[in-house]
């Protein structure tokens, strides 16, 4: 049994490796952020406590003592696994200039890594969200957040966004990025957020 204690991730694999007699472990391994975090793995000896990056426990019951493992045998024993993961979602902001739906420069920069990161993924849903900053009236702002999703949809379109799912909405100035009162002109709260997954 295998508890997750600290939002970790872990891998499991039935597998003869050197320097221990069981065939059967479970490894923590690092997750995409770089963080290791822990689990628990009760191997019917009582439960093991597992919080360093490439330890693994036996599962067989023979001994529940973590152990350390190797970067050459964690590629042997899941690089099928790990390939066949499927890739994180991966977020995007862009940001426009006050009132209107004209990008930022730095932002538009940032069109071609999302037509690359949808490229790889082969089958991918994108999600656009538009917002605002709270200046203006509430029919206002979900008016505009809608034509600058619709703008940034268009744009992936025209330069060649082939999407398995395509969803365009504004949330106008409600879920703010940064929180403000009303009517403060927040240039990072004027955005469109694209989420691929």
């Amino acid at each position: 049994m295998l508890r997750n204690a600290y939002g970790a991730l872990a891998l499991a694999a039935c597998v003869a490796f050197s320097g221990c007699a069981s065939k059967s472990y479970v490894v923590l391994v690092e997750s995409p952020d770089g963080s290791t975090g822990a689990i628990i793995v009760d191997n019917g000896r009582g439960g093991q406590l597992v919080n360093r990056k490439n330890q693994g426990v036996a599962m067989d019951g023979r001994d529940a003592s973590p152990f350390d493992i190797e970067a050459a045998r964690l590629q042997a024993d899941f690089a099928a696994a790990q390939a066949a993961q499927p890739a994180l979602p991966a977020r995007y902001q862009f940001y426009f200039n006050m009132g209107d739906t004209s990008l930022t420069t730095e932002s538009a920069s940032f069109i071609p890594a999302v037509l690359e990161d949808v490229r790889q993924r082969g089958a991918a849903a994108v999600s656009i969200i538009g917002h605002t900053d709270t200046t203006g009236d509430d029919a206002y702002n979900e008016k505009l957040g809608l034509m600058r999703a619709q703008s940034i949809a268009a744009l992936l379109q025209q330069t060649g966004l082939q999407a398995l799912e395509l969803s365009v909405v504004s949330h106008g100035k409600r879920n703010l990025l940064v929180p403000t009162a009303d009517n403060v002109a927040e240039p990072r709260n004027r955005r469109v957020e694209v989420n691929i997954r």
